[in-house]
């Protein structure tokens, strides 16, 4: 194949080419779902080649990303959903809106002010859509790790006033060692007991979701009651 000045032409043409009727098999069998978890896998390939400091490794596993953002844009592209040029150009107007104080005349003062910004924005793109979250607890991936997931739900329910979680752990002075030490010892209790760490996590975080939606809920109806 006889190469252009634009790399990233190369690599979809490429990946045309690789999904062509007389392309590669296996490329040609997989479809979105077939190849999801690829993207996953890449991603903490390429988080190991940050934390080890090593570029040499990092420029190839950014390369082996990108190729699954090419490989998804190919799929779409054959089902006239969408192509590349099309996800690249609403990535682009996505951060030219959620950054005003950038490209726009609105002023903020620090990265929480930012932050609030690109919320409101967000919510707004998103009202009235199927996409609307009306819940402040909404945007979470279902498919997060679960102390993830935990802690996303917690960090969005401090940031919508909901909170109310009762520490039972251990009393006295909080360290990250004696944290992180906590976290691993569950995971060896679990372990031994024959559970699942993940799946309990995600359990709990599931009824603990449930509660807060219920505050959420009763917060709101209360607003509304005094707004009349």
């Amino acid at each position: 194949m006889k190469r252009t000045r634009s790399p990233i032409r190369d690599l979809l043409t490429i990946m045309e080419r690789l999904r062509a009727p007389d392309g590669c098999p296996w490329d040609r069998e997989q479809d979105h779902k077939s190849i999801r978890f690829h993207a996953v896998e890449e991603v903490y390939e390429m988080i190991d080649a940050i934390e080890a400091g090593d570029d040499h490794e990092l420029e190839e596993e950014l390369g082996d990303l990108l190729l699954q953002v090419v490989f998804h844009c190919q799929l779409g592209t054959e089902r006239g959903a969408f192509d590349f040029d099309r996800v690249t150009r609403r990535i682009v107007g996505k951060l030219i809106e959620r950054h005003p104080h950038v490209f726009g005349d609105v002023k903020v003062r620090n990265v929480d002010e930012v932050w609030a910004n690109w919320e409101q924005i967000k919510k707004a793109e998103k009202k009235g859509t199927r996409h609307e979250r009306p819940s402040a607890l909404d945007g979470i991936p279902r498919h997060l790790p679960a102390l993830q997931k935990a802690q996303k739900l917690v960090k969005k329910a401090d940031k919508a006033g909901l909170g109310g979680f009762e520490l039972k752990g251990p009393k006295g002075r909080v360290t990250r060692a004696g944290t992180g030490k906590a976290l691993f010892e569950l995971a060896v209790l679990a372990q031994q007991r024959g559970w699942s760490a993940e799946e309990l996590l995600r359990a709990e975080a599931a009824r603990q979701e449930k509660r807060l939606r219920r505050v959420e809920k009763s917060k709101l109806t209360r607003q509304k009651v005094k707004s009349r």
